[in-house]
């Protein structure tokens, strides 16, 4: 395989990103979105994260393989150094070192920004996910007992932290 680029992300990239979280929000419940937003939806999450915390993309050659991002943990001022973490990987890159990669990433630009602690929520079972959080030194701290209602079924969030 190709190495891949880590990159900002930027609003025109909307209709890819767009692309690799619809399957999420349509044929999972890992995302507890119930609609998938469209690339002009994204844009504006992309410029949004961006702007206040960060939005990354791994790319190989014109491909995007996943993203990465972190956003407000909590609007409250004492919350200002939290943040929470997401990550999604195309179906085509999952196991080639793209989520470490852009975790890694992420961690670096959250500390150049003065983040100190960072929290992913991760729908239950799944188990490929807690497998990535934790090899990059996530631990759990909780988990919400049926707090989404998706797919037929109630669904668990599990919580893991980070500090950096």
């Amino acid at each position: 395989m190709a190495a891949f680029e880590i990159r900002d992300g930027h609003p025109d990239d909307g209709a890819a990103l767009a692309a690799i979280y619809a399957p999420y929000v349509e044929n999972s419940w890992v995302s507890f979105e119930t609609e998938a937003p469209d690339a002009t939806e994204m844009a504006r999450r992309i410029a949004d994260y961006g702007q206040s915390h960060a939005w990354l993309v791994a790319e190989r050659g014109d491909a995007i393989l996943g993203y990465a991002y972190a956003s407000p943990h909590r609007t409250r001022a004492a919350y200002a150094t939290s943040a929470d973490i997401a990550i999604y990987i195309a179906d085509h890159a999952r196991g080639q070192g793209v989520g470490r990669a852009l975790y890694t990433a992420l961690f670096d630009r959250l500390r150049a920004r003065s983040i100190h602690a960072v929290f992913a929520g991760i729908a239950l079972p799944n188990p490929a996910s807690i497998a990535l959080h934790e090899a990059m030194g996530m631990v759990p701290v909780g988990t919400y007992r049926e707090v989404g209602w998706k797919l037929g079924g109630w669904r668990d969030v599990g919580w893991w932290q980070r500090l950096l």
